[in-house]
This record gives structure tokens, C-alpha cells and sequence, in this order.
């Protein structure tokens, strides 16, 4: 079988007949791996296997697809709303927030010369709807009705209901904009074949089966500028490259001998923090790069489990979790103690769950169990899938839940993410460890999708006050920051019922050679990687 990187490069080289022979040669090259001036390689341990926009939704596919397609509008540097990107301008045309209208800038195209028109915009947002891929983003798009091209350069979106959130969802690559003479309608396109507008082309990829797991995912992939890019980003490197990794040590490994020029923040904590430690005592070649992050990380309950499903057991266990030991003992405070579903830096973020429950009490968990007169032990299973910091953090939250014999706890460990995944699915787990990484910045991105009847957690809890009636009306307001008073009413009925507990939200440590520029530029609460930030200085 074919290495998906030969194939490419035989299908590049002989496909594009109007390319010199020096154009064509610099692919070959970048295949084959030989870097130019300025190249630089990143290296993530967040595993992925699709790059088509319609069936692309987690971190590590959204790391490439930011920088290599456009969307109609896109989230600045450090910014809590999107601006016009393959779009001039944006705006909502009536009051009730249901009609977006957007005119698209003159004269772009995508990586092989094909014009990007209105006629693409629609067949993009057409084409996910309908392909509605169960590992997709096709739920980011469930409120747009109907959406219509007025010539070439404008686009319509008509909504089913008041969707506030519509510009940040049309900002992630769930709004990515594909060619519709090179996509299927109707099925995903092979990862090789992939082509966008945007500052970067896919060159090569490359697959590998990681330890434990059962399907093939990306090992690597390489970006070359993209000549036809007409947006505003300037490149400061000539190639891209991502190499994907299955544990911490090999990607740590593999930046002490050069073989990636930087990490994002994949690194185990422990090894983070002493790479920050030597940096700061003027010892080691290795820089941190310490920014903002938005991701949170939770314990979800199955709420039809008959242990689970019952308020007492998930309060107690609400009571006992000690957030503080974990960031500091498991973590080395690469994390930070969260007590709201909204992280820091979020409109919306607030202390409800410290509110509820304060500190860490033996004494009131079991006053809780008591009083509902659950028997003890409560034996409880809690799941969790590959960790960074391998089962530390689950053997932590083993020993803590049964401080003072309350809870006898089974821990188990799921390294194939796949079966994890279908294991909360089925409802195998009580209890499990999830983390959340927003599709953007908008309180109601790290709410709506977790509380509901169909949560992507699982959790099988719903409460009529949130979906019927708080979340619709935040959705109404175009002016986001005047939302602080329904999600706050979400989340204390949350932090009552409990159907899942946020624990810590993560701080983005991205370790780097002393070369690499242009980090501190990209790293914040967007979840935007910005490849063409990074760069080399000249004495490397």
C-alpha cells in the first residue's frame, strides 16, 4: 500500500500542469522532509485521523485546519469575537437575531486556482448538515434553517431560532469554506486530497497506530505556504510541520534531540514545570511560554446509573474532591483549581460550585449520604481515558473520594480513546474524567453543549429551567458580555444537581527551542494555534 505522503506528492506534481518545474520540486522536497530556512516543526499528543472539515472535531484536527482553510470570519489574536476573514463584512439582519447576512471579499481562491465564491460558502455549511458525521461539527450548524448565495459575494444564513453564537460558530473550522467542484456532497474526502484557502497548503500526511489504540491516526503532517492566500496573515516561516504523539516521553524526547522545535501544551506537568524551572534559574536550551488557556476539565456522572442517579451520591462526591491537591500535586500548578463550568477570562465565569460546597469535608459528604441513607462503602466505578499524567490524576481522586471510607472506588483506564468514547456513550462508566476544549469563546459553548438531553459528556441530566428557557434567552443577546446573569442562573442549578463537576481549568505551558519566535503571539482563550506566528531568528 501506498504511503498517503507518495501519493500525494505523484498526484501534486503531475496534477499541477501550469507549475514550474522549481514549484514543483519544493513539494517533493517538503515530502520528503527537507526543510527550508525557516521551517519549523510542532510537536502534539492530540491524536486525530480526519482533516475534512465536515467529520473533523477535536483538537488535533483543528490545529491544522485553522491554518489551512478560511471561514468566513475568524478570532483575532486575544479576542472574544470573530472578525470578518473570507468576509468583508458580517452582521445580523433582524432583530430577533435569525438572518445573518455576509458579503465576501473580491477575488479569493483556494490552494489550486479554483475561485472561492458565495456558491462555496453554501455548499460547505450544505454539505456538513447533510453528511452530519457522528465525530463531526455538524451540531455546531443544527440552528441554521437554510442558507443562500446572492450572486458571488454575498451569503444569507436564515436561522430555526435566535442564535447569537452564529459569527464565533462560523469562526471554527466547523464553518470552514471547501471547494465544491473538489468535495463529495455527500461523504468525507480522503485526508491527501485536502484543499483549502488559507495561508497554508497540506503538502504530505503521514499515519501511524498509536500504543494501546486499534485505528490509524496522523503521525504527521506538513503545510507550505499557500500562494493563492489573499488574507491578512503573514507568514513568518516558508513550512509547517505537525508530528502527532502517543505518549509524553516520546514527544519530550524528541524535543531534546531536535526533532520538533516546539510543543503546545501536551507535555507531561511535572516535566513542564521543570523546564520552567530551569529556564527561570538560567539552565537547560528550553523556553516555556506560559499563556492563557481556556480548556476544563471535569468529573461526569451517568445519571441513569442507579448508584450514580442518585443527588446525594454525586453531592458527596462534590463535597470530597480536593482541586487544590490535584493542581499542585499532580499537576505542579500547570492547572488552576476551577469552580465553574466558564473558565477564567469567559464572560460568565463565576465560583458556584465553591459556592455550594467550599473546601474539601469528610464530615458534610457523609451528613449528605446520611441524610438520603445511602449505605456505606458507596462502591463507585470512575473511568478515565490516556492522561497526561498517565494514572496519577485517577489514583488521586481514588485516594480523596475515600478519605474516611464513604466511597469504595474502582479506578478504571481506557487507552483507546475510540472505546472510551463509546464506553460513556453506552453508559458503561459511573463516573468519568472528560475534558472540554471550547469551539470558541462564548459562555454558552461551555454549557449549552454539556447540560443538555444530549450532552457530548453523556451525562443523561437535563432541567427544563436550563434548556426551555435560560439558554434560549442568552442566545437572543447579540450583545454577549450582558449574558452574566442566565449563565450564572445555570450554573447554580448545576453545582445543586450535579450532574458533572469542573475541576481545573489548564494554563498553556508550550515548551520551545531558544530559536523559536513569535509563540507568546498565538497562545490564548481563542484556542487558535496561529502557524504562520512562528518563526526562527537568524542565528538559527
Amino acid at each position: 500500500m501506498k504511503t498517503p505522503a507518495r501519493r500525494l506528492s505523484v498526484l501534486g506534481c503531475a496534477g499541477l500542469v501550469a507549475v514550474t518545474v522549481a514549484g514543483c520540486g519544493s513539494v517533493t522536497d517538503a515530502v520528503n522532509g527537507d526543510g527550508g530556512s525557516k521551517s519549523i516543526t510542532m510537536g502534539t499528543r492530540g491524536l486525530t485521523s480526519v482533516l475534512d472539515p465536515a467529520g473533523a472535531y477535536d483538537t488535533g484536527s483543528w490545529l491544522v485546519l485553522s491554518n489551512t482553510f478560511q471561514s468566513l470570519l475568524a478570532f483575532p489574536p486575544a479576542a472574544s469575537a470573530p472578525t470578518p476573514d473570507a468576509a468583508q463584512s458580517c452582521e445580523f439582519v433582524s432583530g430577533d437575531t435569525t438572518q445573518y447576512h455576509c458579503v465576501l471579499r473580491p477575488g479569493q481562491k483556494f490552494a489550486n486556482g479554483h475561485a472561492l465564491t458565495a456558491a462555496d460558502v453554501v455548499f460547505s455549511i450544505q454539505r456538513t448538515k447533510k453528511i452530519k458525521d457522528p465525530n463531526g461539527p455538524g451540531g455546531l450548524l443544527d440552528t441554521i434553517k437554510s442558507v443562500e448565495a446572492k450572486g458571488d459575494n454575498e451569503v444569507v444564513f436564515h436561522l430555526s431560532a435566535p442564535d447569537a453564537t452564529l459569527p464565533a460558530k462560523l469562526a471554527t473550522p466547523a464553518g470552514a469554506i471547501v471547494d465544491h467542484e473538489v468535495y463529495p456532497a455527500d461523504k468525507l474526502l480522503d485526508n491527501d486530497k485536502v484543499v483549502g484557502s488559507g495561508p497554508y497548503k497540506l503538502d504530505s500526511v503521514e499515519t501511524m497506530t498509536p500504543q494501546g489504540g486499534s485505528a490509524k491516526v496522523l503521525a504527521k503532517v506538513v503545510l507550505t505556504p499557500n500562494g493563492k492566500y489573499a488574507g491578512d496573515a503573514k507568514l513568518q516561516n516558508d513550512k509547517f510541520t505537525v508530528r502527532y504523539f502517543d505518549s509524553p516521553t516520546a514527544l519530550k524526547d524528541e524535543l531534546d534531540k531536535g526533532g520538533v522545535d516546539l510543543t503546545d501544551n501536551s507535555l507531561e506537568p511535572n516535566t513542564a514545570a521543570r523546564i520552567l524551572d530551569d529556564q527561570q534559574s538560567g539552565k537547560g536550551d528550553l523556553t516555556v511560554v506560559e499563556g492563557e488557556s481556556s480548556d476544563t476539565n471535569s468529573i461526569a456522572f451517568n445519571t441513569k446509573d442507579a448508584t450514580t442517579g442518585n443527588l446525594a451520591v454525586r453531592q458527596a462526591v462534590a463535597q470530597l474532591v480536593d482541586r487544590k491537591a490535584l493542581a499542585r500535586d499532580v499537576f505542579a500548578r500547570t492547572v488552576q483549581p476551577l469552580y465553574s463550568m466558564v473558565p477564567t477570562g469567559i464572560t460568565g465565569h463565576n465560583t458556584a460550585f465553591y459556592d455550594k460546597y467550599g473546601d474539601p469535608d469528610v464530615a458534610k459528604a457523609k451528613a449528605i449520604l446520611a441524610a438520603a441513607k445511602v449505605p456505606l462503602p458507596v462502591k463507585l466505578n470512575l473511568a478515565s481515558g490516556r492522561s497526561r499524567t498517565g494514572t496519577n490524576e485517577i489514583d488521586t481522586l481514588k485516594r480523596q473520594l475515600e478519605t474516611g471510607g464513604l466511597f469504595q472506588v474502582t479506578a478504571q483506564v481506557e487507552n483507546d480513546s475510540a472505546a472510551y468514547q463509546k464506553g460513556r456513550s453506552e453508559g458503561k462508566y459511573q463516573a468519568y474524567l472528560v475534558g472540554w476544549t471550547a469551539d470558541y469563546p462564548d459562555p454558552d459553548n461551555y454549557i449549552g453543549p454539556l447540560v443538555t438531553e444530549d450532552s457530548v459528556y453523556r451525562t443523561g441530566w437535563e432541567d427544563d429551567r436550563i434548556s426551555q428557557k435560560l439558554l434560549p434567552d442568552g442566545l437572543k443577546q447579540a450583545d454577549r458580555g450582558a449574558t452574566n446573569g442566565i449563565y450564572n442562573q445555570v450554573q447554580g442549578i448545576v453545582a445543586e444537581n450535579v450532574p458533572l463537576i469542573p475541576m481545573f481549568q489548564t494554563k498553556a505551558f508550550f515548551a520551545a527551542k531558544p530559536y523559536v519566535t513569535g509563540v507568546e503571539s498565538t497562545i490564548d482563550t481563542t484556542g487558535v494555534f496561529r502557524f504562520w506566528e512562528i518563526g526562527r531568528n537568524k542565528k538559527k
